[in-house]
């Protein structure tokens, strides 16, 4: 048996046990030098070690790549890895090949590619160099390319992004759902799908789209502890993003803004401001964007401002901080987004802006849709805005929402840092089962808020439930107190939302127990984001090297070589490595092989110079204080004056005017105001008519006469924002000021 065993180590290079298992340990330190797995990793690489289908469910982060491709440098023939993006696929193609000492380890396959460029690739691959094929679910389909991959000895196939394969996926792409038929044509062999999506329904369709409904499942936990997570009031946000970025100089950060207008502005104002930043989104052309997004990599600019069209291609581990400039659309691509900071385990701050106003502009831009569509985008949205105003433990109520339970409070957010006030909660918790029970179960939290506030609308006339005896119990306090009371009762399982029909509450085994004998609870109150002051918002994390001054030279080394070497920096050493080297000071070559994240062939390739660098560095620390903030603002020249005013003369929509011009409803309101704030007048009356009646448009008019300001937010404050919405009273101020102003 032993003679077998060793006759396959030979043939297989396999380095055994004494038990005559494949030494893991062992390849994980010569070629990742890492001396120890992180979480699931070992065994479900032990899964596909012994051919088992294996379905990977970890967090952005979370160590999935390790999973195939250190298998596929052990195994004999060549893993086929099904990636979406190119961007993605040469990333992982240089991370690969700066561990090893042969750039043929690892190839791509896809449409970037030259007819030579592919004729080398081949030749590799039959070589039996290739040990890791990159390759798009497009060019999977090729004939040519099905043809060729028969020829071949296959370990095993990686399906990355795995969550592209499901009709319940965000991000769905038709020729994902063809890849089993095309293994069948290929030959079959053992599948690894990889994903961070959580849902159990996505889980289950890429399962059986795979044909893999018998794989071991391995899920890790989606707490990462190295995350800070931060709300902050939307007041001045450009300033505090500046004061930020600049407390932060030197780190790479992604900002998010959810409309393109945005992305182009807010990257300008950074720019002015003396940060090195650039915009991406989809609008621009493809070189223009992937050049900005090699920028990033290669650590030409500190910023990317971008929409959610920017992270999945990127690899970047060293990515400091991730800004929301409004709040998402949903705590799914919050969590998604966020996890592409410190994804080399360092410090990540996340850091996001929440106004209400957002959330109904939001919620605007729905209208005109299914309403199913609108109904689930909703609820989406109150989860959303349940994460940003409640005084929970953050991480906790993300985890409830991916349905994992964190037993304690992560004590690394703004929450768990500054805690909020402390109530009794058992009287209050026991009003809002006894409410979900008498309505069945059949209603959402916000109905059943509405239910003990004693508040009026058509569906409580509806459903009549303005004449059930527990119609408002809770009067005494508003629907702000009662939601914040449901979201906690939620994340302490005594109450379910069931998905499936858009959150109607339900009480559980758990809820039901302390219905029966309740006992004392202590819950936070909600944030008051008005309250909250303008000019001190908190800050968290920290973290750095042991020596600031060697750490800042090691990196500006990086740089040097990354350039020379046409990669990004961060694929010849991450930044924990330079924090170790920075605290060992390592000046051999066996050292350096000692060091964190720096196996043999990284060494070999790069250790010299630095070893070099280390050598020479003498005595002292710098340390270079931050400048002085002064925000600059960038011009704003509204090019589209002319345009706008023959428009409205000519009674086109707004609407219609603001998509001409790729615009947004509210920057279209904003050049009006503009408009008529020179002195120009304009009458909007024909769009007014058709969104307001008479006694609404006066009733504006009217407050307008009396106010003591011009402000939008007093004006819905005295009005009612049930009536009305911030456009309306937007477009009535427009009107005010044109007649008796102009």
């Amino acid at each position: 048996m032993l003679a077998v065993l060793k006759k396959c180590e030979e043939k297989l290079n396999f380095t055994m046990t004494q038990e005559g298992q494949v030494n893991l340990d062992f390849y994980l330190k010569k070629h990742f030098g890492f001396d120890n797995f992180k979480g699931k990793q070992e065994d479900a690489i032990k899964n596909v070690m012994n051919g088992n289908d294996t379905f990977v469910l970890m967090p952005t982060g979370g160590g999935k790549s390790l999973i195939y491709q250190l298998p596929a440098l052990i195994l004999g023939g060549a893993a086929i890895i099904i990636s979406p993006l190119i961007a993605l696929m040469k990333n992982q193609v240089d991370a690969i090949r700066n561990i090893s000492e042969d750039d043929s380890v690892a190839h791509f396959l896809n449409s970037s590619l030259t007819k030579n460029q592919i004729i080398k690739v081949k030749e590799d691959i039959l070589s039996g160099k290739t040990k890791l094929l990159y390759v798009a679910p497009e060019s999977l389909t090729k004939q040519e390319n099905i043809d060729f991959l028969r020829l071949i000895e296959i370990s095993f196939y990686a399906v990355d992004e795995a969550h592209c394969i499901s009709e319940w996926g965000h991000d769905f792409r038709p020729e994902y759902r063809k890849i089993r038929p095309i293994i069948e044509e290929i030959g079959v062999a053992p599948v690894i799908a990889l994903t961070a999506t959580a849902t159990p329904k996505v889980q289950h369709d890429i399962q059986k789209n795979l044909g893999m409904l018998d794989a071991n499942v391995y899920k890790s936990s989606f707490f990462r502890s190295n995350l800070y997570y931060e709300v902050r009031p939307k007041i001045n946000p450009e300033k505090q993003i500046i004061k930020f970025v600049k407390e932060n100089e030197g780190k790479s950060g992604i900002i998010y803004c959810l409309s393109r207008k945005k992305v182009e502005e807010l990257a300008q104002t950074l720019l002015v401001n003396g940060i090195k930043a650039l915009p991406y989104h989809a609008g621009m052309d493809s070189a223009t964007r992937s050049g900005n997004q090699d920028k990033f990599l290669m650590e030409d600019v500190d910023v990317i401002v971008a929409t959610i069209a920017f992270g999945m291609g990127i690899d970047k581990p060293d990515v400091r901080f991730v800004i929301h400039y409004e709040v998402p659309k949903s705590l799914e691509g919050y969590y998604q987004e966020t996890g592409r900071a410190g994804r080399d385990g360092g410090e990540g701050k996340c850091i996001a802006f929440y106004s209400y106003k957002d959330i109904q502009k939001l919620e605007k831009f729905m209208q005109g849709k299914p309403v199913a569509e609108q109904e689930i985008g909703r609820q989406l949205l109150l989860e959303t805005v349940a994460y940003a105003e409640s005084s929970v433990c953050r991480p906790k109520l993300l985890l409830n929402y991916f349905g994992e339970i964190l037993t304690k409070p992560c004590g690394n957010c703004d929450n768990c840092l500054n805690p909020k006030e402390q109530f009794e909660g058992k009287d209050d918790i026991a009003t809002v089962l006894k409410v979900i029970s008498e309505v069945k179960e059949r209603y959402k939290a916000d109905h059943i808020a509405n239910i003990i506030t004693g508040f009026v609308n058509a569906a409580i006339k509806s459903y009549k439930h303005d004449k059930i005896e527990v119609f408002g119990i809770g009067k005494d306090k508003d629907i702000k107190f009662w939601n914040g009371v449901i979201r906690q009762a939620l994340v302490l399982r005594l109450l379910e939302k069931d998905i499936e029909n858009y959150g109607l509450l339900k009480i559980n085994l758990k809820g039901h127990e302390f219905a029966e004998n309740p006992y004392s609870i202590k819950l936070t109150k909600d944030h008051d984001f008005e309250d909250l002051d303008k000019d001190s918002p908190s800050y968290g994390g920290g973290g750095g090297a042991a020596d600031p001054t060697l750490f800042k030279l090691l990196k500006d080394l990086r740089k040097k070589v990354s350039k020379k070497k046409n990669v990004p920096p961060f694929v010849i050493f991450q930044d924990p490595s330079f924090e170790d080297m920075s605290i060992q000071y390592p000046i051999t070559m066996d050292e350096m092989k000692q060091i964190v994240g720096v196996g043999n062939g990284k060494a070999i390739r790069y250790g010299k110079e630095f070893i070099e660098l280390i050598k020479r560095y003498v005595d002292e620390n710098e340390i270079e204080r931050p400048q002085d903030m002064i925000v600059k603002s960038i011009v704003n020249k509204s090019v589209n004056k002319v345009y706008i005013i023959q428009g409205i003369d000519r009674k086109i929509s707004l609407i219609d005017i603001a998509e001409s011009k790729g615009l947004e409803m509210s920057s279209l309101l904003t050049e009006i105001e503009a408009i008529v704030n020179s002195g120009t007048k304009i009458s909007l009356d024909y769009y007014i008519n058709e969104i307001l009646d008479e006694d609404h448009q006066e009733e504006v008019y009217d407050y307008f006469r009396e106010a003591e300001s011009e402000s939008i937010s007093d004006a819905l404050d005295e009005l009612g924002e049930d009536e009305y919405c911030e456009d309306d009273i937007r477009l009535m101020r427009i009107k005010f000021m044109s007649e008796m102003g102009n």
